[in-house]
């Protein structure tokens, strides 16, 4: 009697997850390689999947290929943390036509990106506030490979930030300085890690919040920011006569393509739309992920065990009580 019972227990259990599949369904999510990315998305994957039923895989990406995949494609269904401004056109064309919408705000106070020189060399060059006063001189941000030229540490191919360094540096068009490129996430935080602990002088492609900054302090240079030329130039990776120009503050924001926003259950759509984070919340999560060299899913677990009193405000009671039975 007592197999008979277990049987059936687990039967019933089989079908009612099958139930719960069959209505939330298949759901793909857009990781991006930063921290930050990875962590949220991999935190959605297991509310999503523990809490609501859903199929949620997670797809490897990056801002520019994976959010034009989801205007032209349909796919992934969701990219859980996005700056689409960075994106111009490409993104409000595709909003327009409602091909992607914004469902909910990943970071709060959201992010902000730059070219960035390390804390100490700013305390000892305090003339040094601008891009411009640092493309006057070359020879305190040395290349490794040409001394006699100043360098600009560059993200990996894919980021928007990316493309926004290229076209600010062919605007600025000084031949005193060289474009360093760096492959991936890892090597450009390599590569900003060894000159800092070297106390060299460098100019690098980077953001916050993230945990580098903690560990290793540096100050944005500034620079005036033209949303018109934003648009029209600086956004767009073949644009071939690009202005000086700059980032602005920018939003950090979760985006679904048409075909997941049309099908998608009202109660996953309220979870995306109440489900953000800030700065400092996400800055702890990225700290624990750097100090225990943590992929996304380690961080995502990490989060959900440590700081419930973040998370439970965005799920109603049966739902959190689904994702703590499964951690």
């Amino acid at each position: 009697m007592k197999n008979i019972l277990l049987s059936t227990v687990a039967i019933a259990a089989t079908c009612f997850a099958g139930s719960a599949y069959a209505d939330c369904g298949d759901v793909s999510l857009g990781e991006f390689s930063w921290q930050s990315s990875q962590a949220m998305t991999n935190v959605d994957q297991v509310i999503l999947q523990t809490g609501y039923g859903c199929n949620a895989t997670v797809v490897a990406g990056d801002t520019v290929p994976t959010i034009t995949a989801m205007i032209e494609k349909g796919q992934p269904d969701i990219a859980s943390e996005a700056t689409p401004s960075l994106l111009g056109a490409v993104y409000t064309d595709g909003e327009k036509e409602g091909r992607i919408s914004q469902v909910g705000t990943a970071i709060s106070d959201g992010q902000v990106s730059g070219w960035y020189i390390p804390e100490y060399f700013a305390k000892t060059h305090t003339d040094i506030k601008t891009v411009e006063d640092a493309m006057k001189h070359p020879e305190l941000f040395p290349s490794s490979e040409d001394s006699s030229k100043g360098a600009v540490i560059q993200g990996p191919q894919g980021w928007g930030d990316t493309v926004v360094t290229a076209q600010l540096f062919k605007a600025l068009n000084n031949p005193n300085f060289v474009m360093v490129p760096t492959g991936s996430a890892a090597a450009l935080d390599g590569a900003i890690s060894k000159a800092y602990e070297q106390k060299q002088g460098f100019i690098t492609q980077y953001w916050a919040p993230t945990s580098l900054l903690v560990k290793y302090p540096m100050v944005r240079l500034e620079m005036a920011h033209d949303e018109a030329e934003w648009a029209r130039c600086t956004s767009k990776q073949d644009c071939p006569d690009p202005k000086p120009n700059y980032w602005k503050q920018a939003e950090m924001v979760t985006l679904a393509s048409k075909s997941f926003s049309d099908r998608a259950d009202a109660a996953v759509k309220d979870y995306l739309a109440k489900r953000s984070w800030n700065q400092a919340e996400v800055s702890r999560v990225m700290a624990w992920m750097t100090d225990n060299q943590a992929n996304g899913a380690d961080g995502a677990k990490w989060f959900l065990k440590n700081m419930p009193e973040v998370w439970e405000k965005w799920v109603p009671a049966e739902v959190a009580a689904k994702v703590k039975a499964a951690l």
